[in-house]
């Protein structure tokens, strides 16, 4: 754990360590994750990527699901 301080109209420093952890840069978005009482600070990228781990569980190797779903609209236009 880090401790900061909030400053004047909530505004908190994110540490050098934790930006670089990260990969933050200067403009960069962060998101904020509030649940059961704590914040939780994360990354466009970092929540991309959990989803596709967990996708990735369901799918089996060498399957593309994005030429399913190409698949799955084709049969669906054919059908109309």
């Amino acid at each position: 754990m880090i401790p900061m301080k909030m400053s004047e109209g909530g505004r908190v420093v994110i540490p050098v360590e934790i930006r670089r952890q990260l990969g933050l840069k200067d403009g960069d978005t962060v998101l904020w994750e509030f649940s059961n009482g704590e914040a939780r600070l994360t990354t466009r990228a970092a929540n991309i990527k959990r989803a596709q781990e967990l996708v990735r569980k369901y799918v089996k190797p060498g399957v593309s699901i994005v030429d399913e779903l190409i698949a799955e609209r084709r049969e669906e236009a054919a059908r109309e």
